[in-house]
This record gives structure tokens, sequence and C-alpha cells, in this order.
């Protein structure tokens, strides 16, 4: 019996693959993905996934044709742009989102265009297939050694997270969580239990900030902000896309 056939696209990957092994099968830039079935809505349809927060994980795995892609080894700015191509490709390129107006608070309709979301640009590495930079804080002058965080790290994080919110629900440690995966080592000292106590009680508010806005200036993804203009208030700005569960399922009618 022949294998069924789907139509299915080659995606551009905003990292062009340079941040992986290059063995890797990303290290190509570029993933094929089918285009979304009833096997797929079966997926978004699933409760159990749903109240998990893995529906949208399971689907994007499914889509995925490339043989020996592990989908924990994607970067998460690759994961983006990835499940921006599957929306597209499911179920087309306009987005109905409400947005509410950051200066006046008023909610208005808005159509977007998903296709005309662009990659992030970012300098070519130096040396390609190494996922691991250095930063110089601007008040300790601390050297920084970082990494990416895949979607294997992203898995690990929410994890963790979880398990502080069952001792103390007050206090939300994503941030300082995220760091300590973020970071490989602080002055060449690559000790976790290091790195984690420098994030807790040595990493200056404004050496965070520092860090984090460099992070996120290097960092491989599709810019997911969007141009709101407000017909309230006239307030003009760039806002982050609303993405909910509706992306994948919209006027479902279900």
């Amino acid at each position: 019996m022949s294998e069924t056939k789907f139509p299915t696209e080659d995606i551009s990957l905003p990292s062009a693959g340079w941040f992986y092994d290059p063995e890797s099968p990303l290290a190509s830039g570029q993933i094929e993905l089918k285009y979304l079935t009833a096997k797929e809505e079966d997926i978004l349809t699933s409760s159990n996934l749903i109240q998990k927060g893995l529906v949208i994980d399971r689907l994007l795995e499914s889509l995925i044709v490339n043989k020996g892609i592990s989908f924990t080894d994607l970067l998460i700015g690759d994961k983006n742009a990835i499940m921006i191509a599957s929306r597209i490709l499911g179920y087309g390129k306009d987005y109905d989102v409400r947005i509410t107006c950051p200066a006046c608070g008023v909610v208005s309709d808005t159509k977007v265009d998903l296709t005309s979301l662009e990659d992030r640009k970012i300098d070519e590495p130096k040396v390609k297939g190494v996922n691991s930079f250095e930063y110089t804080l601007p008040m300790s002058k601390k050297c920084i050694t970082f990494k990416l965080l895949t979607q294997g790290d992203e898995d690990k994080i929410d994890k963790e997270v979880a398990s502080y919110r069952k001792v103390n629900a007050e206090i939300d440690r994503t941030l300082t969580t995220r760091l300590k995966h973020i970071i490989t080592a602080v002055d060449g000292d690559d000790n976790s239990a290091n790195i984690r106590n420098f994030v807790d009680n040595e990493f200056l508010a404004r050496d965070s900030k520092a860090f984090r806005n460099h992070y996120q200036s290097i960092t491989p993804d599709i810019d997911l902000l969007i141009r709101h203009h407000c017909k309230n208030c006239d307030d003009e700005r760039r806002v982050a896309l609303p993405i909910g569960i509706d992306f994948f399922w919209p006027d479902s009618g279900v």
C-alpha cells in the first residue's frame, strides 16, 4: 500500500539554521510542513491537550514532515515562525483579532495579514553551529556566557515554575528561572549552583534588564509586533499580536 502524500511547503527559519548542530536537518535553515488536515483538527479540539497547554506543540509536531527532527531541539523563535506558517497553510493569511488600546482601553477589531510579519534581523555569527554567546554586564562588568533557548529548555522552565507555584503562589519566579536556564557561565564558572546563586542574589536589576534587552536583540524570531492605530484616541504604536486558541480555529462553528 503506497504512502499517502499531502501537499507541503518549505518554510524558512528565522535562525537560518546557524545555531544548530551541522549534522541536524535544522541546520539547512528550512523545514517542511504539511497542510492541516482533519487529523490535525482532532488535535486542536482535544480538551485534554488544551487543558495541559500542549495543543499547539502537538499540532506543530504533527505538521513537521522532515525526518530526524526533534521538536524539543527547535529554537523558540523558529517555533514561532513555524506556528505562523502553519496557521497560514491551514486557514489562510487573514487573522481577525481584538486589540485593546494601551492608551485609552477601547477595544477594536483588526484584520491582520499574517504574511506581512517579517523575521527579526540578526547578524550572521562568525562561527556557525554554535549556540553560545558572551555579554559583559554594564554595571558589575561580569562576563555572562549564555545560549538561545530551545523548546526543550522551555519545557523544563515550565515544569520548574509550576513546582515553585505549588510552594508559593504569590511570587511568579518565571523571570529568574528563565535566566538560570539561559545563562551557562558567569566569569567562566559553569557550575549550575553558582549560576543560580548569582541570579538570585547578585544579578543587579539594571544588569538584568540590559542583558535581557541584549538577548532579545540577537534572538532569531518572527516579529510578532503589529502597528495599531486607535480611532478613539488617535494613539498609534506597535502592539503584540494576540494569539489565542482561536488562532488555529477561526469561525469553526463547533
